[in-house]
């Protein structure tokens, strides 16, 4: 775990990322701000085959723009590399975003005056919801869940069997029952200690985590995607309400074995 942050950073901490490692392959799942300092502090970020992003909200792709400067620009990127002949470039990573997202980064890149920074950095493709992904030995697939954007869950199996899934950003939803139907381990987000009480719901409350896991049949929850400043202890005793299984609270650095 390199980030659990909601938009804003815990202290020392970072946004939205997990890192994925199944034998050689590396999948990084979504690059919030403060993600890529986190990755480079546990592997090369050179030796990353893809990176997916859940949905177009800073705090889950921002990092996105210094990961790609390094690939760019670093001794030990594309650029580098190429400058100095030997060795070779390292492979160009995958970059599997939502649809319509790749006009949205190229107009980014472009007012920050590095135009196409991104997909000179990564091989970038807009992924279809209703298809899975393969990335190395891992398998992807998506979900569309409710949200203020259009996001997507992610279920990631591992040669082995071993899933993980991620719910994203999303408010109340029976999206995940089956989708993420007994995996092994469930990130949700339990960004409120209320629930919004005005317009379309977009997050969810320790409590409301607690039931989607309890409905999914997860074997184990963590509780991601909330700050600091809330009561870690309070959001574990109302997500255990109604799951019955092992419960944590996200934490930065934390890895988990499934």
């Amino acid at each position: 775990m390199l980030g659990k942050s909601p938009a804003w950073q815990d202290i020392d901490g970072a946004c939205s990322g997990y890192l994925v490692e199944d034998g050689a392959t590396r999948l990084l799942v979504d690059c919030g701000s403060g993600v890529f300092s986190k990755l480079r502090g546990v592997c090369d970020y050179t030796a990353v085959d893809g990176v997916v992003i859940t949905h177009m909200h800073p705090d889950h792709f921002f990092d996105l723009v210094p990961y790609a400067c390094a690939l760019t620009y670093g001794p030990r990127g594309h650029g580098g590399r190429k400058a100095n002949a030997s060795p070779p470039a390292p492979p160009t990573p995958r970059l599997l975003v939502p649809g319509g997202a790749t006009t949205f980064l190229n107009t980014l890149t472009v007012i920050g005056g590095q135009p196409r920074l991104l997909d000179g950095a990564f091989a970038i493709t807009e992924y279809d919801a209703s298809r899975p992904a393969t990335i190395g030995s891992l398998e992807v697939r998506f979900q569309p869940v409710p949200h203020y954007v259009p996001a997507n869950a992610v279920d990631v199996r591992s040669s082995t069997g071993a899933r993980f899934t991620f719910g994203a950003d999303h408010g109340p939803t029976h999206a995940l029952d089956d989708f993420a139907a007994e995996t092994d381990l469930l990130f949700l987000e339990a960004t409120l200690r209320e629930p919004e009480t005005d317009g379309a719901r977009g997050h969810l409350t320790a409590a409301e985590a607690g039931e989607h896991a309890a409905r999914c049949r997860a074997q184990r929850l963590v509780l991601t995607h909330i700050s600091d400043e809330l009561d870690g202890d309070h959001a574990l005793s109302e997500a255990r309400r109604s799951f019955t299984g092992p419960v944590e609270l996200a934490r930065a650095g934390a890895a988990y074995d499934v």
